[in-house]
């Protein structure tokens, strides 16, 4: 059975001449003829190879380690333990990369060894001996936060979101609470309440390429990093943070990235990789197996979520309740805020309290997936709302409807909605012809769901170079992973009135570019896209001025319109983009646009699904 296509209905009210369109994608032929390099594609010369050793028991204090027999294998060229670091002091995030005097999850990495071959590597680590004394573990929130429970950091204490911190040992490592209205006297209001709990486990990512390193620490005292990463300029901060070095003295160089969902912005083993290269004097390449990108990266977390809603005859959410409690894994950080911000957001609900707990467990630091914490709490709340409307007799999106956030809704963390398209999001739901097509068969299900995230902004720099045929070079620093070398370059192309094709986009080093925030948090589009507009716009102004100066008019009586620059006073001038870009060496030298900024203020979105079982 073939499906019909059905194109995206676009709500703009302007047509555009290139955005909107369906060019050919930039990067297309390199990636669907295999000439892409990935970061697993790098190779150096005198290049070595590195493997990590990571530990077999999720809670241990490690006694002692020899890397005796490990160095004296032919082949062998060095080892690195977490001694390696020397003087530096101890960090969660060093002790994330190599651990010290405790494991705190299987795969915990204790030692690193290069060599001239990745099997001999392989066999060095097998070489190494380590003692153990293994330790009682928790795997999940309930069994971190119970009374008695194995603590995983000495130094960790609960903070509050006033900064202060409790006093005793803890697995909490955060609480943050948000209350709008009265609830006790919202669920008084109610004639139905319905509270249910939910448990979500660990999940992977399952992005096909795994995660990769080639460092070289050069002789100048530079650090060089090659891999697939979403965050470049992150992996440069981290890495100077956790090696002791000036963030000046690294340079990362992005490779394509072969899946990510939010995943890969961790520096992982690459300062594993950074001492061995300054021990060899050689550049060091480390590539997970697939089982250590399952036992080591950075999964989304597993969490628990207890809900409360309480709901008139009539059908209007008159109070909401919840309890998370996510998995941050060995170091705190989950994405409690996230759930918390996105639980109840989709609904204008009057009376809220949310109480969230950012717990450490024996398990690899967590990472985003998605919308990081939202899907944890949609899958909650989703629930209930289809079993209130059940309960009511009431069509799920009926009610979703009466109670959808609009224009001057307040989230539960304080922030009030602008215009916003959950209700048209669920009017489009509820119109579409899938919605009121009958079922067919036996045992199948129609669900329904809806969901909201808050959209990233940050830093991006971009750079536009004209060159003397009428194409432009686009240099950004926004890793690509959803193909938004595209859809930047058709915004400059738009702006310039040229075609996509004559925009030819790089994503380069942090060397070559400002500082660009990660390719994360659905920001791409609204932070690059913003300053792509600005560095086009600082193009087309000085083509402005230069036609001008060539002309000997005032810029002020020229416009630019579908790439043809031409006065609104004399019909007798006008002069392509192609033709005047094929002058600007000889009338007063290149034209280079740039911009960059840190973005503000990115709109909330609201998605809906409806899905047969």
């Amino acid at each position: 059975m073939t499906t019909a296509y059905e194109p995206n209905v676009v709500l703009s009210t302007k047509e555009y001449d290139v955005v909107g369109t369906r060019p050919i994608r930039h990067d297309g032929v390199d990636k669907v003829t295999g000439a892409a390099k990935y970061g697993a594609d790098f190779y150096a010369s005198n290049m070595l190879f590195a493997k990590v050793l990571r530990s077999p028991h999720a809670h241990a204090r490690i006694k002692s380690i020899d890397t005796t027999d490990a160095e004296s294998l032919e082949g062998v060229r060095a080892v690195v333990t977490s001694k390696d670091f020397g003087n530096l002091p101890w960090t969660y995030e060093r002790d994330q990369v190599m651990a010290s005097h405790k494991v705190l999850y299987k795969g915990h990495p204790i030692a690193g060894v290069a060599a001239i071959n990745s099997h001999i590597a392989d066999h060095a680590i097998s070489l190494i001996k380590v003692e153990y004394e293994c330790l009682a573990s928790v795997a999940t929130v309930h069994e971190a936060m119970k009374e008695n429970a194995p603590i995983l950091l000495d130094d960790l204490r609960t903070e509050d979101d006033l900064g202060n911190n409790s006093e005793s040992n803890t697995n909490v490592a955060k609480h943050i609470q948000y209350s709008t209205g009265d609830i006790e006297k919202g669920f008084n209001q109610a004639d139905l309440i319905v509270e249910r709990e939910f448990n979500t486990a660990t999940v992977h990512q399952g992005y096909i390429e795994p995660s990769n390193f080639t460092v070289n620490w050069n002789q100048d005292g530079r650090l060089h990093i090659w891999l697939s990463s979403q965050g470049p300029f992150e992996i440069r901060g981290d890495a100077a943070k956790v090696l002791g070095i000036p963030v000046s003295n690294v340079k990362v160089t992005p490779m394509e990235i072969g899946g990510g969902f939010g995943a890969k912005f961790s520096v992982f083993s690459s300062p594993i990789a950074a001492l061995l290269s300054k021990k060899t004097g050689h550049p060091v390449k480390v590539v997970n197996t697939r089982t250590e990108e399952f036992e080591s990266s950075t999964p989304t977390p597993g969490s628990y979520l207890k809900v409360k809603i309480g709901i008139t005859k009539s059908g209007q959410i008159t109070s909401g309740q919840a309890y998370l409690a996510y998995e941050a894994g060995a170091y705190p950080g989950s994405p409690v805020g996230g759930g918390a911000n996105c639980l109840f957001a989709p609904y204008d609900i009057p009376n809220q309290l949310i109480d969230g707990y950012d717990v450490v467990v024996n398990k690899p630091k967590t990472g985003a997936y998605r919308a990081p914490g939202s899907p944890n709490a949609a899958f909650a709340i989703e629930s209930i709302v289809d079993e209130l409307a059940e309960k009511l007799g009431m069509d799920p999106l009926n009610l979703r409807l009466m109670n959808a956030s609009k224009s001057g809704t307040r989230r539960s963390d304080g922030v009030k909605f602008p215009r916003i398209g959950c209700i048209e999001v669920i009017e489009a739901m509820k119109s579409h012809p899938h919605y009121s097509t009958p079922l067919k068969g036996p045992n199948q299900g129609r669900g329904i769901a809806i969901g909201y995230w808050m959209n990233g902004a940050g830093e991006s720099s971009i750079t536009l170079t004209v060159h003397p045929d009428g194409h432009i070079n686009l240099v950004e620093g926004s890793a690509d992973i959803g193909g938004s070398r595209a859809s930047i370059s058709m915004m400059a192309a738009e702006v310039l009135g040229i075609p996509a094709e004559s925009v030819h986009p790089s994503v380069v080093d942090t060397d070559s570019v400002g500082y660009t925030s990660g390719t994360g948090g659905s920001s791409v589009t609204h932070k690059a896209g913003i300053v792509v507009y600005q560095a086009a716009s600082d193009v087309k102004l000085q083509l402005l001025d230069r036609a001008a100066s060539i002309w000997g008019t005032d810029s002020n009586s020229l416009e630019m319109n579908n790439g043809v620059i031409s006065s609104t006073s004399n019909h007798n001038l006008k002069i392509s983009f192609e033709d005047l870009a094929a002058q600007l060496n000889d009338t007063g030298g290149p034209i280079v646009g740039r911009a960059a900024l840190t973005t503000r203020g990115p709109g909330g979105a609201f998605a809906g699904h409806i899905i047969d079982v």
